[in-house]
């Protein structure tokens, strides 16, 4: 039997993390874990199995960038892709967020009929 998938969402805006999370699991059927701020994001992805992590750019604690980059430096968690949502999607952004080593960006607003296909289609799922 397959395994269910396991993508952790990092979003400090409560009431879009639940919209994500309800699209992720009801429309591609994966298991969801939420995340308010990155060290919560951090602490979880250092402790749980998960397939991708979902991750805001803009958050107040710590960005998502650097968030990225602390993820990257640990064993446990620098082999999850992850995907960036972020509301910055001029070229410039897009650029310094590709040359990170990104699995893949995702703009906000986005639209939740097909978000979960674009994780999918992102990741190669």
């Amino acid at each position: 039997m397959l395994l269910k998938k396991r993508i952790l969402v990092i979003d400090d805006e409560i009431n879009l993390s639940t919209v994500i999370q309800a699209c992720l699991e009801n429309l591609g059927g994966w298991e969801t874990l939420t995340a308010v701020s990155a060290k919560e994001g951090l602490t979880i992805a250092q402790t749980q199995q998960l397939d991708a992590i979902l991750l805001d750019v803009m958050m107040p604690d710590m960005d998502g960038l650097t968030l990225f980059r602390e993820l990257q430096k640990d064993s446990v968690t620098q082999k999850i892709p992850v995907i960036l949502f972020t509301a910055k999607v001029q070229s410039t952004d897009l650029d310094e967020f590709a040359k990170l080593g990104v699995a893949g960006i995702i703009a906000k607003p986005f639209d939740p009929m097909t978000l979960a296909d674009q994780v999918a289609f992102t990741l190669g799922w």
